[in-house]
């Protein structure tokens, strides 16, 4: 089991306009700033909210009390989508094997993302989501469905067929999708897929497939939250 120490690996992945920085052993606490000493504020800045998401779940994480603490083993290039607004670049890290512990890690993590997705979504309901940056104009509906459509597109990247029954409803659905989560990262852990698809396009590892999945699922829990009327 990983657990938070002194010292937290991150990463930073540099674009032209932004930086984004994620701990290495955190999948889903990973924030980002116009420039890397922001990005890494951010991320310090946050540390308390993950603690809290991922509590439940008993993983061992304690938040850093000062930026410090975060040290950075891998500089990754970022590009458009990193500029635009998502990390969008595998550490090294991410190539490595995962074990059964690992697995029931990730299970754990995802899960905890979920629940604090969840929690969120049913604190804003009936309520106004504040306009502004944290979200522009999206209604609680129309961000639910975005998250549904992300689960399905990144579970192609793990070589999974997901298709959105639009007769079942977003939290059908999105049940679904978790539950499709989970088994096809199993599958891929176990028996391998392959580095590309049928039309070239490129697969994910299983820990890059973790770590993309957690950050966008909490990045809208967080914005649910910030954006409460």
């Amino acid at each position: 089991m990983v657990k938070s120490s002194d010292t937290i690996k991150v990463y930073l992945e540099q674009g032209s306009k932004r930086v984004f920085a994620g701990a290495i052993d955190w999948p889903g606490w990973c924030r980002s700033g116009r420039d890397e000493g922001s990005a890494l504020q951010a991320l310090l800045d946050y540390g308390p909210r993950y603690a809290r998401v991922v509590r439940a779940s008993k993983l061992g994480f304690g938040p850093p009390r000062d930026v410090a603490a975060l040290r950075i083993a891998e500089r990754l290039k970022g590009d458009a989508t990193t500029d635009f607004g998502a990390p969008s670049k595998a550490t090294s890290a991410d190539a490595k094997p995962v074990s059964d512990a690992d697995l029931r890690r990730f299970h754990a993590l995802f899960k905890a993302c979920w629940r604090a997705f969840d929690a969120a979504a049913k604190a804003a309901e009936g309520k106004e989501l504040r306009k502004g940056p944290r979200g522009g104009g999206r209604d609680l509906e129309t961000i639910v469905r975005h998250v549904l459509e992300a689960d399905a597109a990144y579970l192609a990247r793990l070589a999974w067929k997901f298709k959105i029954d639009e007769e079942g409803g977003p939290a059908k659905e999105l049940a679904r999708a978790r539950r499709e989560t989970l088994e096809a990262l199993e599958s891929a852990m176990r028996q391998g897929i392959p580095a590309r698809g049928p039309r070239g396009g490129a697969r994910w590892t299983p820990r890059y497939f973790v770590r993309r999945v957690a950050w966008h699922v909490l990045d809208h829990a967080w914005e649910i939250e910030d954006r409460i009327a």
